[in-house]
């Protein structure tokens, strides 16, 4: 069974809707799919009427963005919430406030970065459908479609990337052990996406760092990631196996105009959508 427990729609930064992303992993022959828009659970309910439609399975998800404290300043965490309640009134609040905390966030970059080349914020909100969570790519897409940049890739290594004069942090979000603490009150699964990887930021947190995030109830690392380095997922791996945490691998699809990684380029064992399914609040919907 091939399972792939990291997506995106268009309900956040995803280049393709719930449907086309379905379509895609099917072809891709991906069995399993998680749907994991940043800070939203607006997708969970198409993803799981169309993955019934096609005979696929589903693992509902959200992409929370958080914030740990680096040695000389924040920086981001992304934290893979899987199964979650949805309705949980609490997690729905602070995802409610991310997301506007967001708006600003966007707003700010893309003033900086109209400085640079001629876009304006009405040229961000047009590459984005409405309720989307807002991010970066949106900035990206409107500098492509202004003929400035060929693809996101470009833009984020020239542009955008974490420290850069037009990057702009997202201090607003909660603190990750916060946010550890909130998605298992939400009867979720907290697992860190792309730890130590480019998409982190390429901050190299320290082993007392992730032994306080274990220690908080982190569930797991996402370690197959193509943004992951090598010598990054031996150590992960050790940490997971010392812990017995479970181990994810996952594309990170955007479509195939929102990053290079495909659908199916990593994959995460059944075992451990198993140990997921049996931790989590909501159902896994199996094949």
């Amino acid at each position: 069974m091939k399972i792939d427990l990291h997506t995106h729609s268009t309900h956040s930064d995803g280049r393709e809707d719930v449907h086309t992303i379905f379509d895609s992993a099917q072809a891709a022959g991906v069995d399993v799919l998680a749907l994991t828009d940043h800070d939203s659970t607006a997708g969970w309910a198409e993803a799981a009427s169309v993955a019934r439609e096609l005979g696929m399975g589903f693992v509902p998800g959200i992409e929370v963005t958080t914030m740990a404290q680096g040695l000389n300043k924040p920086f981001s965490v992304h934290l893979l919430a899987y199964l979650p309640d949805p309705n949980n009134a609490e997690l729905q609040s602070v995802l409610r406030k991310t997301v506007v905390a967001r708006e600003q966030r966007l707003r700010d970059i893309t003033a900086l970065v109209a400085n640079g080349w001629p876009i304006t914020w009405d040229d961000v909100l047009a590459q984005l459908r409405e309720g989307a969570t807002m991010g970066r790519p949106a900035v990206a897409d409107a500098l492509i479609a202004a003929g400035h940049f060929a693809n996101r890739g470009e833009v984020f290594d020239q542009v955008l990337y974490d420290g850069s004069e037009y990057y702009v942090s997202n201090e607003s979000a909660p603190d990750v052990l916060s946010a550890i603490e909130l998605i298992l009150n939400a009867g979720g699964v907290p697992i860190i996406a792309h730890p130590l990887g480019r998409s982190a930021g390429g901050h190299a947190l320290p082993e007392a760092h992730f032994r306080v995030m274990i220690e908080a109830g982190l569930a797991g690392f996402e370690v197959y990631h193509r943004d992951v380095p090598e010598f990054a997922r031996k150590w992960l791996l050790g940490l997971a196996k010392e812990f017995d945490l479970v181990v994810t691998g996952s594309s990170d699809y955007h479509g195939l105009t929102g990053k290079d990684n495909r659908l199916g380029e990593n994959l995460t064992a059944p075992e451990m959508l198993e140990r997921i399914a049996a931790l989590g609040f909501s159902e896994v919907i199996y094949p």
